[in-house]
């Protein structure tokens, strides 16, 4: 029998790193309403209402370290939304090294509570991750930081956009066994082209891409309310029959492409079909 209550937060404490704006901020500000106490990390600054704002670079591992130190209660969710495109300084360690410390530190430290779950934004540029299987294992064998820095900076083209999300697509299937030995679920949504500072600031190829898409089917690009609402779901107790998944909101974009429903040849070549 259905209970509305599994898709409350009420009574839980969440953790959004990257919560500043975009999908982050939306995410922070959903579970709020939803009954959540939201603690927010970021390097940026939060302009809205939070229960504790914690400020990091995670591209320092002191400053990483420095701002677990200072979550003092457990909590039930963690978001996980950092993310910086091509050409930034230490993207890796951005968009998935530091995350990565930080879910395990959680855990290790108990503040993480069993049953509770993580949810991670990736990106349709990871969609082919199961064919770079054995490369992105390689580099998950890196057991902390420094030795993960140190082999992006031994492979080329590691330190990308879409190696991070390649990385973090197996990452998710990877570890969804161990932690649910644990007690915890872990997934990632899988964003179509959604209408972000970041993707504003690359509009050429991250709106780009999908355009014709939508045109198609007459439906407008998406929003960061959108992928909000799909993490909170998966955050929930209303998925906890759920683990190791990347969840594409993407309109069934890269689906109808797979299927020939829409002929879109970028969705065979980043899926290696053509």
């Amino acid at each position: 029998m259905a209970n509305i209550g599994d898709f409350a937060y009420t009574g839980k404490r969440v953790l959004v790193v990257g919560g500043a704006s975009g999908m982050g901020a939306a995410t922070a500000e959903t579970v709020a309403t939803l009954g959540a106490e939201v603690v927010v990390m970021d390097v940026a600054d939060v302009t809205y209402a939070a229960g504790q704002v914690i400020k990091v670079d995670l591209r320092d591992r002191v400053s990483v370290d420095t701002a677990i130190d200072q979550i003092k209660q457990p909590v039930d969710v963690l978001f996980l939304c950092a993310g910086v495109a091509d050409g930034t300084k230490g993207l890796m360690l951005i968009n998935f090294i530091s995350q990565r410390l930080i879910v395990h530190r959680l855990i290790a430290l108990g503040l993480l509570r069993r049953g509770g779950a993580v949810v991670m934004i990736s990106s349709v540029a990871g969609l082919s991750w199961q064919r770079n299987l054995a490369l992105t294992q390689e580099f998950l064998k890196t057991p902390d930081w420094d030795s993960a820095a140190a082999w992006v900076a031994s492979h080329e083209g590691a330190d990308s956009y879409a190696f991070s999300k390649l990385a973090m697509n197996t990452y998710i299937a990877q570890e969804a066994f161990p932690l649910l030995k644990q007690g915890f679920r872990i997934y990632a949504i899988l964003p179509g082209p959604t209408d972000t500072p970041l993707a504003r600031a690359n509009a050429d190829l991250w709106l780009g891409f999908g355009a014709g898409y939508r045109a198609a089917a007459g439906v407008p690009t998406l929003m960061p309310q959108q992928m909000a609402n799909a993490m909170a779901f998966l955050g929930s107790g209303a998925a906890s029959g759920i683990s190791g998944i990347t969840l594409m909101v993407d309109q069934g974009h890269v689906s109808s492409g797979i299927t020939g429903s829409y002929e879109d040849a970028g969705v065979k070549m980043a899926l290696g079909l053509g």
